[in-house]
């Protein structure tokens, strides 16, 4: 007497669970995607996705083969009845075992070819021929990222400007921990490793603003180290550097200047400069902080429905951050270390604060 298995559970709840998951996964590979690796705006970043598609289709093929295999012997030679004897048994076919070693062989020097081919082109220099070189060093900090451009004295942290059809030059480093640069639409990535200079250059050929975000873990707010690249014309990025190496913009307001005074006796300037081309702080530069699209490496939004930096948002967002660093960002370290965090006794005001917001607003 046979007897007939019967799954305990069945399989249809397993299926309407995965089906939405499926789909969810399926559409964080569409191109549209913010982060996405498959809609490309730089050669680089091209070229990787061509090399994906390439052995991705080689692995279906193989995938499609092999299976099909399997599914094959499993029909064609099942046993079907308890009268059925064991098929006749082999060991070993010398030429069915050479032709299964040679064609993998095959397929990875088919995908080895392109693959080292890539990877020398991409290390091998940022192309000269392709117009000027744009240098800029860039620092990552626990949990943020800072920006140089020694060219032309600049530093500015979480938001990177890049000409478009022009060749960018990085030098990459860290100051804690080891960070990895990732740019996915435009760039590959490199580690930011401390005491250890890397290399990477990028090209961005379209307007844009695409995100970059730290590939390598790095501590407990490691999914917060975020920031942007914002791939814009020759003129307008050439703008863009004339606005940032003017000094921070001063005022006879009386509450700015209240601000500004919070601002130098309570020890923000031990971390952050308000001058352009200042650098070896702790924290970021805070020279042009008011025209900058986020705030805290990308915590907070500062741009509006119109796409446009909100005096009204920046605001908020300023006073939220100050009111308690440590609720939007865990374990920085100017929640962790800051005397008007750790110091009850040096702890800031509401008066403080308001002013601080209005000092830090007016910094455009």
């Amino acid at each position: 007497m046979h007897r007939v298995f019967k799954p305990s559970i069945s399989l249809r709840p397993a299926l309407l669970l995965l089906t939405p998951i499926a789909i969810a996964l399926l559409a964080a590979c569409t191109p549209d995607n913010a982060q996405s690796t498959f809609g490309t705006a730089g050669p680089i970043a091209e070229d990787q996705a061509n090399l994906f598609i390439f052995i991705f289709w080689i692995a279906a093929v193989v995938f499609v083969l092999v299976e099909g295999a399997v599914i094959y012997v499993s029909i064609r030679y099942r046993r079907r009845s308890d009268s059925d004897k064991l098929p006749h048994q082999t060991h070993g076919n010398t030429k069915l075992e050479i032709t299964w070693t040679i064609i993998p062989a095959i397929i990875l020097i088919a995908v080895a070819i392109p693959t080292l081919s890539q990877i020398w082109g991409q290390q091998s220099g940022v192309p000269t021929d392709q117009g000027e070189v744009l240098n800029v060093e860039a620092i990552g900090h626990q949990w943020w990222f800072e920006f140089r451009y020694p060219d032309h004295e600049i530093i500015t942290a979480n938001e990177l400007h890049i000409p478009v059809d022009r060749p960018v030059a990085f030098k990459l480093t860290s100051q804690d921990v080891v960070h990895i640069f990732r740019v996915p639409k435009i760039d590959g990535k490199v580690a930011m490793v401390p005491l250890n200079d890397n290399f990477i250059w990028m090209i961005g050929t379209e307007p844009g603003v695409f995100y970059g975000q730290c590939a390598e873990f790095c501590g407990v707010a490691h999914a917060l180290m975020r920031f942007r690249v914002i791939a814009e014309p020759r003129e307008d990025f050439d703008a863009w550097l004339l606005e940032q190496a003017a000094p921070a913009a001063e005022s006879t307001d009386p509450l700015i200047l209240a601000g500004k005074k919070v601002f130098q006796q309570s020890g923000c300037t031990g971390c952050h400069a308000t001058d352009p081309s200042s650098k070896g702080r702790i924290g970021p530069n805070l020279t042009h902080v008011a025209s900058r699209s986020t705030l805290a490496g990308g915590v907070f939004e500062n741009r509006d429905e119109f796409d446009r930096v909100n005096p009204s948002i920046l605001q908020a967002n300023l006073r939220e951050w100050l009111e308690d660093p440590l609720k939007a960002k865990p374990a920085n370290i100017m929640g962790m270390q800051a005397a008007v965090y750790t110091d009850s006794n040096k702890k800031l005001s509401e008066p403080d604060i308001s002013a601080l917001v209005a000092y830090l607003s007016s910094l455009k």
